[in-house]
């Protein structure tokens, strides 16, 4: 043997099955593979614990309906640019998607008059108070509409029509009516100066 002819390279040891003619070496596993399949099983058990165990998430039921919500919202938001009516702004106060897009509009902008609890004067704010069944300028979606839309000057409520534009006071209408319900008794009560 010649001094200067290095020695084999020392390999690891196989292990002594054979399949198909193949050999497995003997060895472990990488620290970045073995890492990953422990945090596979970690999150598993999370991910069981969230949704099955303690049902903190949301099911596949909820999932589904607010999906199909917001498919039912994108119908009515696309038959509302051209043909708008009272039948079609009660079915938009009964969808989830308009009413929590209409709260947050109400909440950013009309609360500052009628409240957060939409109980306006009745809360010490200034505006009416529509959770009650007497209306002042109509109680029917479409007068709602027109009356945001076009404001009431004279009480001091601005046109929030050119401001919001017509989808935001959509779906404010319908948070409105979402605390009302299609064919309740309705009053209108004359406006007077002070209120």
């Amino acid at each position: 043997m010649n001094p200067n002819t290095p020695p084999p390279p020392i390999e690891d040891p196989l292990r002594p099955h054979v399949y198909d003619g193949i050999r497995e070496f003997d060895k472990r596993l990488p620290n970045w593979w073995l890492f990953t399949f422990y945090a596979t099983i970690v999150f598993w058990v999370g991910y069981w614990a969230y949704y099955q165990w303690l049902h903190v998430g949301p099911g596949n039921h909820q999932r589904i309906e607010r999906q199909m919500a917001a498919i039912e919202a994108e119908k009515l938001a696309a038959t509302a640019s051209t043909k708008l009516d009272n039948a079609s702004l009660w079915q938009m106060s009964r969808n989830p998607v308009f009413v929590e897009a209409g709260r947050a509009t109400f909440n950013s902008i009309c609360a500052t008059c009628h409240k957060e609890s939409l109980r306006g004067s009745v809360d010490g704010g200034i505006g009416a108070n529509l959770r009650t069944q007497e209306w002042i300028h109509g109680g029917n979606p479409l007068d709602l509409y027109n009356t945001a839309t076009n404001g009431v000057l004279v009480k001091g409520m601005p046109a929030w029509g050119p401001v919001l534009g017509q989808k935001r006071i959509i779906e404010a209408v319908a948070y409105v009516l979402s605390y009302h319900h299609e064919g309740e008794p309705m009053t209108l009560r004359p406006a007077t100066a002070g209120k």
